[in-house]
């Protein structure tokens, strides 16, 4: 088996950290190897130059990082939406893999992971919060799993 994982990083380690935890990104690897067999592993991040120490780590992990440029918004805060490109890469890389993980409870992603259904090419779709993720994704709920339920062996210690 040769699965690809496709990684929504805002929306994991937000909805994560909302749920009064951290995820620990070198297990969270680990487990996409042994339970899906996810050979790699994008994870789409937006890119902040201070952040070199951790993309460093994420990248030793054996996380495919695929950087956004951001944006530094008005009210301070910093946007780097990373759906496009997401979805850009599970359809390039989609001859290269078996089967694809989505992590992401974003609705946005809902024509990728009808698509990857219909052609029989979705392993998992892969929510971080059971609470609250998009109602547009509870059509596929035979498809998903929750990171929230792998907090024992997920969070960081």
């Amino acid at each position: 088996m040769n699965n690809y994982a496709f990684i929504d990083s805002q929306n994991l380690n937000l909805a994560i950290r909302n749920l009064g935890w951290r995820l620990d990104f070198t297990r969270f690897r680990v487990y996409l190897k042994d339970k899906f067999k996810v050979s790699k592993a994008f994870l789409f991040i937006g890119y902040l130059p201070n952040n070199q120490t951790l993309y460093i780590k994420l990248q030793e992990d054996g996380f495919i990082c695929v950087f956004k440029p951001t944006l530094h918004l008005g009210n301070g805060k910093i946007k780097g939406n990373v759906d496009t490109e997401l979805v850009l890469h599970a359809m390039i890389e989609l001859s290269n893999y078996d089967k694809a993980v989505i992590v992401s409870g974003d609705g946005d992603f809902h024509c990728l992971v009808e698509h990857l259904i219909r052609i029989d090419k979705l392993e998992r779709l892969l929510v971080p919060n059971r609470l609250q993720y998009s109602s547009l994704l509870r059509k596929f709920s035979s498809h998903i799993s929750f990171v929230t339920d792998l907090k024992d062996k997920l969070g960081r210690k």
